[in-house]
């Protein structure tokens, strides 16, 4: 354990940790993504599944709190990093466009902070049921009605602006973490580039334009209408 906090110490160690919590929240929101679009399946398919979630009891709370863990020690592990990156380079440049990074990477902590944002407000508002208008509802067999709960969420065009704005953000942040996470592991090859090239960022666009479509289609009333 001593020598994993010594490891974590370095710039090297800290974007290790980086790179494996990032590739963990990117499985997270794959799952989170195949999970949601059964709305599209309609009311019994998207409540059946929360039911299935809520049925796990104890264990549920053990993956939230895990996958908590993961995103604070994510965040953390940022912030150290770019303070680190700060004192290492306490005056800007002069002339910032010299520089040869993307937008992505160079506003990587923003992009960072409007999804953290973003996490927190989606949480109380889905989870907690802190923005639901009318709250949270039972459904005809007596489950929590999230379907019902989503389409009013989605209906308000605020709350739907919001969610394609931080996903627009999220999308930036997922492509440039991809590739810094296998530069920071070490993974840069002949044969794994084209996957960090192509493959893996289509599959970031698919992520967030297939959360989009779900709030847009909502808004546009093609789904609950």
């Amino acid at each position: 354990m001593a020598n994993l906090a010594r490891l974590y110490r370095t710039s090297i160690g800290a974007k290790a940790v980086m790179a494996i919590t990032g590739a963990m929240l990117f499985l997270f929101l794959i799952g989170h993504l195949a999970g949601n679009l059964l709305i599209f399946k309609g009311q019994d398919a998207i409540n059946s599944y929360a039911q299935g979630l809520q049925n796990l009891g104890a264990g549920l709370w053990v993956v939230r709190l895990g996958l908590l863990a993961v995103f604070l020690l994510h965040i953390a592990t940022a912030m150290r990093l770019h303070h680190g990156n700060r004192e290492a380079r306490p005056v800007a440049y002069y002339h910032e466009d010299t520089v040869k990074a993307t937008w992505a990477s160079r506003y990587m902590m923003m992009t960072g902070l409007v999804v953290l944002a973003f996490v927190i407000y989606h949480l109380l508002h889905f989870t907690f049921h802190q923005f639901a208008p009318r709250g949270i509802g039972l459904d005809d067999q007596g489950r929590k009605d999230v379907y019902t709960m989503v389409i009013q969420g989605f209906s308000n065009s605020a709350i739907t602006l919001s969610y394609l704005v931080a996903h627009v953000f999220l999308l930036f942040h997922l492509l440039h973490g991809i590739s810094s996470a296998f530069q920071s592991l070490g993974w840069n090859n002949d044969t794994i580039n084209p996957l960090v090239k192509k493959g893996l960022p289509a599959l970031a666009v698919i992520i967030v334009f297939g959360k989009m479509s779900i709030a847009l289609s909502i808004w546009l009333g093609l789904v609950g209408g």
